[in-house]
């Protein structure tokens, strides 16, 4: 993502174009459930589309926003669907379309490099300009080069105000793959925890950095003053703002910490075996809840996921059941209550971290999924 810098004047158009934008995604949805509730007839993306010069003539304000713009918005409709139907047909919780307010729609997508957007290198360091149809040029912060073909440009409104934009860009396949990582040969299983962010089947500790409780006394503190601002007020306006950058503040470091952590495990192993925890069902344990939320596992899972396509690494998850019970130098299986840390075999006599023993028998796990293992079945004791 690319931090933009719209002018004033350009903030007022964008943030026009957004509520435009939002209407015409609720007018589509409206007009999709209407359809077929009044008549059974299920309205596509091609026949909404054709609606859209009809729709700028009732409300001439709509010709201001970019055609390919508005097209985005009712595609997002069409998305919505095909993603509620794919829902229940995977008989998962199906989480029917939903109609969005303003605060809610806050991305404009531009679809065509060199007609709706285009991208100018700066003249010092790593500024640029990014030009945008029916807007002009605005000020950009160009962290990289850009590599391979742009395509698509998403501005993005954050809840504190600021503007981004996310460019996709399209490389070809020679090219990806000289970019990747060299080979790497070691594998290391992950148990993930809450004392610790996880711990590595090499004996290694990632610590918990725990952002959310770092920032809670300062979440609390600006959450009071929200409170006591009137609703409606400019000042309640303003101190909502104030809680958003809490949030995001927390949101990036927390971020930050997972590509870091993430990018250090792709350098080093070739396989990478994690549990297959349902965090969203974890996370009801009223007592838990709070914690497991701030080490964000759903996140770090898949950053890794992703990392590990585009660096050719390969991630088994396994079931977690039993991965604490287990020793992983015997295979004895014994009760291990979350309050107990140090594991102790009195089968073998081993004595180990409670999270390494875990994450050696999550790696043993993953090795019998890919077929470079056996399951070994231990003797009973004084056999």
């Amino acid at each position: 993502m690319r931090l933009v810098y719209p002018t004033h004047k350009q903030v007022s158009t964008l943030q026009a174009w957004l509520g435009l934008c939002c209407e015409v995604y609720n007018a589509a949805l409206d007009e999709r459930k209407s359809a077929y509730r009044m008549a059974g007839v299920s309205l596509s993306y091609e026949s909404q589309c054709a609606e859209l010069p009809g729709c700028k003539r009732v409300r001439p304000e709509l010709g201001e926003v970019p055609s390919q713009v508005l097209q985005d918005a009712v595609k997002r409709v069409d998305r919505a669907f095909d993603d509620f139907f794919r829902r229940v047909e995977n008989r998962e919780v199906p989480g029917y379309p939903r109609f969005r307010s303003r605060s809610r729609y806050a991305s404009l997508t531009f679809k065509q490099y060199g007609n709706s957007f285009n991208l100018l290198p700066g003249t010092k360091g790593n500024k640029g300009t990014l030009v945008l149809t029916k807007l002009g040029h605005v000020k950009m912060i160009m962290h990289r080069p850009i590599k391979g073909t742009p395509k698509t440009a998403i501005v993005k409104r954050t809840q504190t105000g600021k503007w981004f934009v996310s460019i996709s860009v399209e490389i070809p396949k020679e090219e990806a793959l000289s970019s990747r990582l060299p080979e790497a040969g070691e594998a290391v299983g992950i148990d993930v925890g809450l004392s610790t962010f996880a711990y590595l089947s090499t004996g290694e500790a990632i610590a918990n950095p725990r952002f959310f409780r770092a920032e809670e006394a300062a979440f609390a503190r600006v959450q009071r003053k929200l409170s006591k601002a009137p609703k409606g007020s400019k000042k309640r306006t303003k101190k909502r703002k104030v809680v958003a950058r809490v949030y995001e503040r927390i949101g990036n470091r927390r971020k930050n910490f997972i590509e870091q952590e993430v990018c250090k495990l792709m350098k080093r192993f070739g396989l990478l075996a994690v549990e297959a925890l349902v965090v969203r069902n974890m996370i009801r344990n009223p007592k838990l809840a709070k914690s497991i939320a701030d080490v964000s596992w759903s996140q770090f899972f898949g950053r890794l996921q992703a990392k590990a396509e585009e660096a050719g690494r390969q991630v088994v998850r396994v079931n977690p059941a039993y991965t604490s019970q287990i020793c992983s130098a015997c295979g004895h299986c014994q009760p291990m209550p979350l309050s107990v840390r140090v594991y102790e075999c009195p089968h073998c006599g081993l004595v180990i971290d409670r999270d390494h023993n875990g994450s050696k028998n999550i790696l043993v796990e993953a090795f019998i999924a890919v077929g470079r293992h056996s399951r070994v079945i231990p003797e009973a004791p004084g056999l």
